[in-house]
């Protein structure tokens, strides 16, 4: 017989424990859900929401028109994914989907699929989409088929005019170009980046737990200020021919590169600024793997020593101290002995007398050392009163233009290190000193204008705001600025193949060549030395109508003529010829018509070969 049992408490002890279990439930719920629900939801957010910084549209760069766009914002999309939202076996898909859309292979594909393994809250996967792969990537999620990925709109700098020369956007080395991080890298967009990119708009935006955004979610927290629209004073035709015939000539002249920079001689303002070989500066970063060298701009960020062309501070120091006068004669005897070595005339030929203009028009080394040797009443002030004069006209110290990356150039002070007279001889014609061709336009321009050194620009106006036009710094008199342009105008009509190459019907044209060999420190097992048979070769000078009206400096660097004698050197292109060419382009472009000027005949000592300036 079985026992009895008694059920009832049997109950009671299970309603009790139940009683109890529920209620401790109750009270587990009751905590989270009100003691930790602040920290719960933060947690949650935190998982979900995600603080932006958006770039600000960046400021659009004109041309001095306004009209013509040489760099705007376009918007391509960022593709991103939060991998963790992603299951295991759908990453793999989703990543095999996402290579075949970007059309990657290799270290690319590998880099993308190991993004979406690392299974993180967030990735960025790929930059700057095409429009078409964005296309494709919203038709992936909106089909299902990408899960857990997003596109995001950003900003992305593009230069929509080409440039003069093939793979070229216009004016590459003085616009610089914008890194992926939104940051201005040389030229105008380094030099203004702060005003060009505003500041970015910060926003909190929050997500779904598949990796969708919840787009009424988005708050902003920094609306940000826009960039602003920065007018240059270029003008865009005359820079696209200034490229395009440099172009033909660094083909032509086999040159390492070819510049040329104009300037308004009277303010300072850069009418064109361009350089070859350029390149695409949407671009950048093949140019940067391939050649990142390229990015360097000559016109401010190299120097070279000058040659010739420096025989008109000679000049300048010379007719202001009243060592000489334009008709002084002076003794070109073919070499002259100083202490240190001796000086040549690039012909090794003696022209025996002749007045100081045709000194500087035939470019007679010998004459032009022996008038910086008789500045003073010796060596050390004519070493004085020759730097005197190139430090008054700027050299050795940027000019100040408003464009990043410009150096100083390389002049050694006689009062800190003094000057053998071969030092003062050499400077006398453009050696032993290294300067940059914006530096020697600028200086020229106040040889031209009156006798002001301006300050070079390449921004008209910022915004709405003209910025106000420099009046510059007199550094020579009117008299002798007058008597430096007349001299350069001889130089350019009383040599006949300087005339042949260099006037122009209807125009006042004057100017000054120069040759110079090049240094190169790593040949001759490190001990330097000149290079063999190649040159840099310049031409700086004026055109206008009745006056001066544009300045402009040539350099064809590093190029091996195709005839190479005794003082005798002979390029497809030579720089006064393509001074010719451009100061044609600047006049027709700036709609400066040309008017009847007196004919200026050739005359002066007899005439040695077309050659060489050293």
């Amino acid at each position: 017989m079985l026992g009895r049992t008694d059920r009832r408490l049997r109950l009671v002890a299970l309603i009790a424990a139940a009683v109890m279990a529920a209620s401790s439930v109750a009270v587990r719920l009751a905590y989270w859900q009100v003691l930790e629900h602040d920290r719960l939801a933060s947690q949650a957010h935190e998982q979900l929401d995600r603080a932006l910084v958006e770039p600000s549209p960046r400021g659009t760069i004109y041309d001095r028109s306004g009209t013509v766009v040489l760099a705007t914002t376009i918007y391509r999309d960022r593709l991103w994914a939060t991998p963790a939202t992603i299951g295991e076996v759908d990453r793999k898909t989703v990543g095999q989907k996402l290579v075949s859309i970007l059309g990657l292979s290799g270290e690319a594909a590998g880099r993308l699929q190991g993004a979406l393994g690392e299974g993180g809250q967030y990735a960025v996967l790929a930059n700057d989409l095409t429009p078409s792969q964005s296309a494709a990537v919203r038709r992936g999620i909106e089909a299902g088929d990408l899960v857990g990925v997003g596109l995001d709109p950003l900003p992305v700098r593009s230069f929509p005019t080409p440039g003069g020369a093939p793979d070229t956007t216009l004016a590459s080395l003085l616009l610089g170009f914008v890194n992926r991080d939104g940051e201005g890298q040389y030229g105008v967009e380094q030099r203004y980046q702060s005003l060009l990119a505003g500041t970015p708009r910060r926003v909190l935006a929050r997500y779904d737990i598949s990796g969708r955004p919840i787009a009424a979610s988005k708050q902003v927290i920094d609306p940000g200020v826009p960039g602003v629209d920065v007018r240059l004073t270029i003008d865009a035709s005359l820079q696209l021919q200034f490229e395009q015939e440099l172009y033909a000539v660094w083909i032509a002249d086999r040159a390492v590169s070819v510049s040329a920079v104009a300037l308004d001689p009277y303010t300072g303002e850069v009418l064109a600024w361009a350089t070859v070989p350029g390149y695409d500066a949407n671009a950048f970063r093949e140019v940067a793997n391939d050649d990142p060298s390229r990015f360097l701009d000559p016109v401010i960020g190299s120097v070279y020593e000058p040659g010739s062309v420096f025989k008109m501070f000679v000049a300048q120091a010379a007719l202001e101290g009243g060592a000489v006068s334009l008709d002084t004669e002076v003794n070109d005897s073919g070499v002259l002995v100083v202490q240190g070595g001796r000086v040549y005339d690039a012909d090794r030929v003696a022209m025996g007398k002749m007045p100081f203009e045709d000194i500087v028009a035939y470019s007679r080394n010998v004459g032009a050392a022996r008038v910086a040797l008789e500045l003073g009443p010796d060596l050390a002030s004519s070493s004085a009163i020759l730097y005197d004069a190139w430090a008054r006209m700027g050299f050795g110290r940027p000019t100040g233009v408003d464009v990043a990356g410009e150096v100083g150039g390389l002049v050694r002070d006689p009062s800190v290190q003094p000057w053998r007279e071969m030092d003062l001889a050499n400077g006398a014609f453009g050696q032993g000193v290294a300067v940059t061709s914006l530096q020697l336009a600028r200086a020229y321009a106040a040889m031209a204008n009156g006798g002001l050194l301006v300050q070079p620009r390449v921004v008209e106006a910022i915004g709405t705001d003209e910025l106000p036009r420099d009046r510059g710094e007199r550094v020579i008199s009117a008299e002798l600025s007058q008597q430096l342009a007349g001299l350069m105008e001889h130089v350019v009509t009383a040599v006949p193949w300087y005339a042949e190459g260099t006037l122009i019907d209807g125009y006042l044209v004057g100017g000054k060549t120069g040759t110079a060999e090049i240094w190169d420190a790593t040949i001759n097992d490190g001990k330097g030395g000149y290079l063999r048979n190649t040159y840099n070769f310049s031409f700086i000078g004026y055109v206008g109508r009745e006056r001066p009206e544009v300045l402009i400096a040539v350099q064809i660097h590093e190029a091996v003529p195709t005839v190479i004698r005794q003082g005798v050197l002979v390029q497809p292109v030579r720089s006064y010829e393509l001074f010719r060419r451009l100061a044609v382009n600047a006049m027709q472009t700036l709609d400066l018509p040309p008017v009847p000027v007196s004919a200026a005949g050739s005359g002066g000592a007899a005439s040695p070969s077309p050659g060489t300036d050293r």
